[in-house]
């Protein structure tokens, strides 16, 4: 028997939106896998990324912000696919902003009563706390709000603390078998990650409400000799939201598909061809039947 038993386990990173949970998940593994943008609830899925090694296998689960305002029901799957992952989780990792406590993150520890789990109090955005004395007092009151296994600062944007964070995730998980293969990197598929990309940019490049109203469907990916072929459809509640997503003489929608053409022709290294429509399907981030359809997560 060995020394050192093998450990699979999963982690849920969980706080409330935007603290920096997607910018965490994509600085450990050196590549985006969860789109990130400044806007709070840009994440609306759980999301696997596993990261293999010779003794262990990691599971992070990248969440939605844990949120009060849940009056659509987009919003309120949200929260349950962001509550699922607690009582499933091995180890969570609870985000908040450095210096900057809030009611929301009061919340989400409330809910951390959920779970057995060991949690790992992370104290992100550090690099914005000047002079850095002012966090020994944060770090002490952080201790006091809950039974936390470790309480971190961290920085996940200059991914200051990150080595130190994953030497002692491992010892935190169960004795078992990996769970996925070892060249697995995500659960998720291409269609769903360009979908995210197109989203991403919708989101970068429309100043207002808007990117809360919108989602993206893939209809169509293609993958052969010649390159990939993909066709999405750009779904918004109201015929005004419509004019705005293309905008004039069709600037917003070229730009927007110029951008994730680029960036997935990089990441996969072969010619993409990507057509962009804009559809009206009213209410539907408030139809649960419809976001069902359109591949959101009921826990």
């Amino acid at each position: 028997m060995s020394e050192h038993p093998f450990r699979c386990g999963f982690v849920a990173v969980v706080g409330r939106p935007n603290v920096g949970k997607s910018t965490l998940i994509n600085a450990i593994f050196g590549r985006k896998i969860s789109i990130v943008t400044p806007k709070p609830q840009t994440t609306r899925h759980r999301i696997l990324a596993v990261e293999s090694r010779q003794d262990c296998q990691i599971i992070f689960v990248d969440t939605p912000g844990l949120h009060r305002k849940a009056g659509k029901a987009m919003n309120r799957m949200m929260n349950r696919t962001a509550a699922s992952a607690l009582i499933d989780a091995d180890v969570v990792l609870f985000m908040t902003v450095a210096n900057h406590w809030t009611v929301e993150d009061q919340d989400v520890l409330i809910r951390l009563r959920l779970t057995t789990a060991p949690v790992i109090a992370l104290l992100n955005k550090t690099d914005k706390v000047h002079p850095k004395e002012k966090l020994l007092p944060e770090l002490a009151g952080m201790s006091e709000r809950y039974d936390f296994a470790e309480v971190m600062p961290i920085s996940a944007k200059r991914k200051d603390n990150l080595e130190q964070l994953m030497k002692i995730i491992p010892g935190f998980l169960p004795e078992s078998e990996p769970l996925f293969p070892e060249d697995m990197l995500t659960d998720r598929s291409k269609s769903f990650r360009i979908a995210e990309i197109i989203r991403e940019k919708l989101t970068l490049n429309l100043q207002q409400e808007v990117p809360y109203g919108l989602t993206v469907q893939i209809e169509r990916y293609v993958e052969d000799e010649s390159g990939i072929e993909i066709h999405a459809i750009i779904w918004v509640e109201r015929d005004s939201q419509k004019g705005i997503v293309v905008g004039k003489n069709g600037r917003v929608l070229k730009r927007v598909g110029r951008c994730a053409r680029v960036e997935w022709k990089a990441q996969e290294g072969v010619p993409v061809h990507l057509e962009l429509w804009v559809k009206v399907k009213e209410n539907w981030a408030d139809n649960e039947r419809e976001l069902l359809r359109l591949g959101y997560e009921s826990p």
